[in-house]
């Protein structure tokens, strides 16, 4: 059985977990990943001002329903989004792998483990100690435009916040397909880069392009992840990476993106799960709200930090 994307946030189980006894001989501490939010509004990897990014945009659309509306270039429109580029980096001790496993077609999602690299250098998955309970969920995304393959949902996400922290508006993408996009604009000085012939090398070519069971819907294991020194991005013209502004009235917001923001996967650091923009969103009054679209400004970026204004 398959749902439609926008009836799966309630099946992701945010259950806590802990770390499965390491194999034997192998290192006491497992080796954990760090993600990192990228700035908002730039591409994965990106490493210069993140102020120059151009990632993102204003749209107005006839369709509020519509995961990936089309643009309009003036009105009457229904609802007005602003739509930005996401990416998450893996800048920790070892890669973020995560199996998902269900035991019929006939269930909607998959539970999922995640893996630690232990030292051990050894076959997938040997080397790897798995937890002992499903840190979350993969639901398989299959709108009416292509972009079916399994989510992890849960894994980011995205509000827009008053420089008091009230939250004015938050997404509506539950889920990401996880993989090796990109580089990281820092990989030269991370010291636990998987090297070819390592477990984590081997890991790292599992991930590199993974697709995530595309147009597979009737899996039933599914691997998903990120290397160190690797992330995983979403550009801001997919489905859900927009957030709703029809309503929100002219002043100055935060746009706050959070990586792993109930914390269900385990880190090395979750001080740098957050990146903001401070941007102003101001109405043409006398025209209309949905007439025209507002008019939006990036006054600065916040990577690292979940306020900004």
């Amino acid at each position: 059985m398959l749902r439609k994307y926008g009836a799966l946030a309630g099946v992701v189980m945010a259950a806590a977990f802990a770390v499965a006894a390491p194999r034997a001989g192998a290192e006491a501490s497992p080796m954990l990943p760090d993600l990192r939010q990228g700035p908002v509004g730039c591409l994965g990897g990106y490493g210069g001002n993140p102020v120059r990014c151009e990632d993102w945009d204003v749209c107005m659309v006839a369709d509020p329903a519509a995961p990936r509306g089309e643009c309009l270039r003036s009105g009457p429109a229904k609802a007005v989004r602003i739509r930005f580029t996401s990416s998450v980096d893996n800048i920790g001790d070892g890669p973020l792998l995560l199996f998902g496993r269900r035991e019929s077609a006939d269930e909607p999602t998959m539970r999922v483990r995640q893996a630690f690299q232990s030292g051990v250098d050894g076959p997938i998955p040997d080397g790897y100690a798995t937890a002992q309970r499903a840190t979350t969920a993969f639901a398989y995304y299959e709108p009416a435009q292509s972009h079916e393959h399994w989510h992890l949902m849960g894994f980011e996400r995205f509000q827009l916040r008053t420089p008091a922290g009230d939250e004015l508006a938050t997404d509506r993408k539950n889920g990401f397909c996880l993989g090796d996009r990109y580089a990281t604009h820092d990989v030269g000085r991370l010291p636990y880069t998987p090297q070819d012939g390592t477990a984590a090398g081997r890991v790292a070519d599992l991930l590199d392009g993974n697709m995530c069971g595309h147009h597979a819907p009737e899996a039933l294991d599914v691997v998903e992840g990120v290397s160190v020194g690797s992330g995983d991005d979403y550009q801001y013209k997919v489905d859900f990476q927009w957030l709703d502004i029809t309503h929100v009235p002219s002043g100055v917001y935060d746009l706050v993106h959070t990586a792993n923001p109930d914390r269900t996967l385990l880190e090395k650091d979750y001080g740098n799960n957050s990146s903001s923009v401070s941007i102003s969103i101001k109405w043409i009054d006398e025209v209309g709200p949905l007439a025209v679209p507002p008019r939006v400004q990036l006054l600065r970026s916040c990577p690292g930090r979940a306020r900004c204004s």
